[in-house]
């Protein structure tokens, strides 16, 4: 109790408490937008508590990942070398999940294209999106979700030390994507052409994941910064076709 007294009245404290919900928040954004477009493909009646589901047991992992942190700071610790790259388990972890992100995004944007929705005329198979189950939406989620995890947890490790701060940081954080999650889904299920604009970040992300991995930085700042460029541009062109339609009329 004494170390949590001591701990809020530390403006440092409070300084690396708001980097990190800012630094939860912004890869909370990756992991909403994949959210969105995964449980938007579910029936309608459980698109909603499918999304609150999988932000929980984000919750619940990412909690249960703070508690063994030490370990978790061990994972970029080099395995073996290849290319004249040492790869650790943290690269391993980074370049699985941007494979199967690019895989995912990939595979959305070949649904879209060629038009593979389901059009309640046959039967969803189980491997496409349409024949998606709730548990197989959740898993994804889960599984996209330790990634951002672990990445985002060892670069707390590096802002502070405190794991109080570290657990309230992801409960403001998560707590705002529980707010989001469906009004976000929402925007994305109205509007055709903002799925494709989020696929498109996702194969982006994906590819960030894959370069960090294999051991290329790549700034967050340029990636995030054409993200809002596009969503910008895209805001302008749904602002266009909407008074060319109120013109028609």
């Amino acid at each position: 109790m004494e170390e949590l007294l001591a701990l809020a009245a530390d403006p440092r404290a409070w300084a690396a408490l708001a980097t990190l919900v800012v630094m939860e928040v912004v890869l909370g954004i990756d992991n909403l937008i994949f959210i969105s477009i995964l449980t938007n493909k579910l029936p309608a009646q459980h698109q909603s508590r499918t999304r609150r589901i999988g932000i929980s047991l984000a919750v619940i992992l990412r909690l249960g990942l703070l508690g063994s942190v030490a370990y978790i700071v061990q994972l970029t610790s080099p395995l073996f070398a290849l290319f004249d790259h040492s790869f650790s388990w943290r690269d391993l972890i980074l370049i699985a999940g941007g494979l199967f992100l690019i895989w995912k995004a990939t595979s959305e944007i070949h649904h879209n294209v060629a038009g593979e929705e389901d059009d309640g005329e046959s039967e969803p198979t189980p491997g496409s999106a349409a024949g998606m189950s709730i548990a197989g939406a959740i898993g994804q989620i889960l599984i996209l979700d330790l990634v951002f995890s672990l990445d985002s947890i060892i670069t707390a490790v590096g802002m502070t030390n405190d794991i109080p701060v570290m657990v309230l940081a992801v409960l403001i954080a998560v707590g705002l994507m529980l707010v989001a999650a469906d009004p976000l889904a929402r925007f994305i299920g109205n509007n055709p052409t903002i799925v494709m604009l989020a696929l498109g970040f996702l194969l982006m992300i994906g590819m960030t994941l894959l370069a960090e991995g294999m051991g290329v930085h790549v700034p967050k700042g340029y990636i995030y910064a054409a993200m809002a460029f596009s969503a910008l541009i895209e805001g302008l062109n749904m602002l266009a076709r909407r008074r060319r339609r109120r013109k028609g009329k």
